[in-house]
């Protein structure tokens, strides 16, 4: 396995978005954990000890850095920023987006830039998942279910704690040297919008029910 590294994250923030139109979310019953499902062809799970081993392994690619900031080191090897199959670009939280799409999760950063980019991948032993935690704004990354349209089950860093809203399963392609996310909200795997346009356009989304392709495929990168 490969999580491939960046030696520095800058702490400068990129522009502020355009702040989307999307309608608040509907009431609804609490969050139910589905339980893990099969392991798809190909893939294997990874586990805390795993991800913290492949995580600080030499040798392994850099990614584009923003020029003329300074860096700052990452402190632990399970911060890691989320690169898209799809189009080759960073996940980052759009922390400035206004109300309710706060801390919404977009693959649309050429770089790692900042914290913006980055994520505690934070294990849990007892139901063997993970909670996403984002470097920008230090909220665990929650799945909307109760979203409407085609901004259902998208991801935002929103949460204070993490509950089933908030845990994934996290698997590994070998061959592919790619990964792949599964929330255990709604036993959808995590896919990059590719095809969505304005400001939802690169928006991370748990809705489909098996890994097809490069939508539903990423690369970590270390930040230590």
């Amino acid at each position: 396995m490969t999580v491939r590294r960046i030696t520095s994250v800058f702490l400068s923030l990129s522009a502020v978005l355009a702040a989307s139109v999307m309608a608040a979310p509907a009431a609804g019953a609490a969050p139910q954990d589905v339980g893990p499902a099969a392991v798809p062809s190909g893939w294997e799970t990874v586990d805390g000890g795993e991800l913290e081993r492949i995580a600080g392994q030499a040798g392994a690619r850099q990614a584009p850095r923003a020029a003329g900031d300074s860096a700052s080191a990452a402190e632990e090897p399970e911060l890691l920023a989320l690169q898209s199959a799809r189009n080759g670009r960073f996940t980052a939280a759009e922390v400035n987006y206004a109300a309710p799409d706060t801390g919404a999760l977009r693959a649309r950063s050429t770089e790692v830039g900042g914290s913006w980019e980055g994520f505690a991948f934070e294990w849990d032993e007892a139901s063997a998942t993970y909670a996403l935690r984002s470097l920008a704004n230090n909220r665990y990354v929650a799945v909307e279910k109760n979203y409407t349209g085609s901004a259902q089950n998208m991801l935002r860093a929103r949460s204070t704690t993490a509950g089933g809203w908030e845990r994934f399963y996290l698997y590994y392609n070998e061959d592919l040297d790619r990964y792949a996310l599964q929330s255990t909200l709604n036993g959808l795997f995590v896919a990059m919008e590719n095809g969505y346009t304005g400001s939802l356009q690169y928006a991370l989304r748990a809705r489909s029910t098996a890994i097809t392709g490069s939508w539903e495929e990423f690369s970590l990168y270390d930040l230590a």
